[in-house]
């Protein structure tokens, strides 16, 4: 595989390996918070959180530039400690996260919700702390829709373009990813280059969906007539 195709997919796959983990875990204890506890409000946060999944990339690049960049609110402190994200494979990592966070967070709020609650209550009758409810009961048994929703988003941020774009740019070996490189290689008429770039995002992005597709609860399934 040449350098053309190699590069953009290492950067790629750290990428989107590095975006699920923080998607993953940010998304599982909002998705936890909000399955359990009813508050004012609860609406309208599941909402928000949920809002990069219907945004357009380049208007979620817009906010994390106006957050990230040198000017902005977060930016502007970070740059005191000499710490720059934009056009930078970390500041696409950022974008990637917040792509694929909302897959992850609906996937996981659903898996909690169809805990059985009776289950829950009996460990803690026996005397288990509520860590150990969660780890040793909740977790277990919402794992396998966690794992669809992990595996989607890193589906996802495997695939993102345009908020990466936007914040990290497309410097090659740097912060060139493969959707970038696809779009650079279809730019400069590059067919063969663009063509084995589709190709390996595809297979990828397939196997991906195959391997979630294999993890939904088979409640779920039968639920909507596919285990007949």
């Amino acid at each position: 595989m040449s350098d053309p195709v190699w590069v953009p997919l290492l950067l790629s796959l750290k990428v989107a390996g590095w975006a699920t983990l923080i998607a993953t875990v940010a998304g599982t204890a909002a998705a936890y918070g909000l399955s359990r506890w009813r508050w004012p409000g609860r609406d309208l946060l599941d909402a928000i959180l949920t809002l990069p999944l219907v945004l357009p990339p380049t208007v979620l690049g817009y906010y994390l530039l106006v957050l990230l960049g040198r000017r902005g609110i977060i930016g502007e402190t970070l740059a005191k400690w000499n710490i720059e994200l934009v056009f930078t494979w970390q500041g696409a990592v950022i974008a990637a996260s917040v792509v694929a966070f909302p897959l992850i967070f609906k996937s996981a709020r659903a898996a909690f919700e169809n805990v059985d609650s009776q289950l829950e209550n009996a460990a803690r009758v026996l005397g288990v702390c509520e860590a150990g409810v969660f780890f040793r009961v909740t977790l277990p048994l919402a794992a396998r829709g966690i794992a669809a929703g992990v595996l989607l988003a890193f589906a996802r941020a495997l695939g993102e373009f345009g908020a990466t774009l936007m914040i990290a740019g497309n410097l090659p070996g740097r912060t060139q990813t493969l959707s970038v490189a696809i779009y650079e290689a279809v730019q400069a008429g590059d067919d063969s280059t663009a063509n084995m770039l589709v190709l390996v995002t595809s297979v990828t992005c397939i196997a991906v969906l195959l391997l979630a597709g294999k993890l939904v609860p088979i409640g779920a399934r039968d639920r909507n007539g596919g285990g007949r």
